[in-house]
């Protein structure tokens, strides 16, 4: 599998969805699923049961995984597609608009 051109800490903006036009920053990456999930971006609301420590139940809103595909990576205020190159034996990601390393 290859290595994902988005990683857990960076910022996005989603280009395609419900939420399209939207800006967060990824919590969380599956790279078998090839979803990330981005905070505040598809909201879905999840009923709770009630339990020892919930007395009583609840309706939570929590963010749901939307495809990779679908968020673009933003920096320095503008989206960008995603490189590789490697510098001094090691591999980094260059923004492809700038041409500049990201990490």
């Amino acid at each position: 599998m290859s290595a994902m051109k988005i990683k857990k800490g960076d910022t996005v903006r989603v280009i395609a969805g419900k939420d399209k036009g939207k800006e967060g920053k990824v919590s969380s990456v599956d790279l078998k699923k090839n979803t990330v999930t981005v905070e505040g971006v598809n909201m879905h609301t999840k009923h709770t049961k009630p339990s020892a420590q919930n007395q009583n139940g609840d309706i939570v809103t929590q963010e749901g995984p939307i495809n990779a595909s679908n968020v673009m990576l933003v920096v320095k205020g503008q989206t960008t597609r995603v490189g590789f190159k490697v510098e001094d034996g090691k591999k980094v990601r260059i923004a492809k608009k700038t041409g500049e390393v990201i990490d």
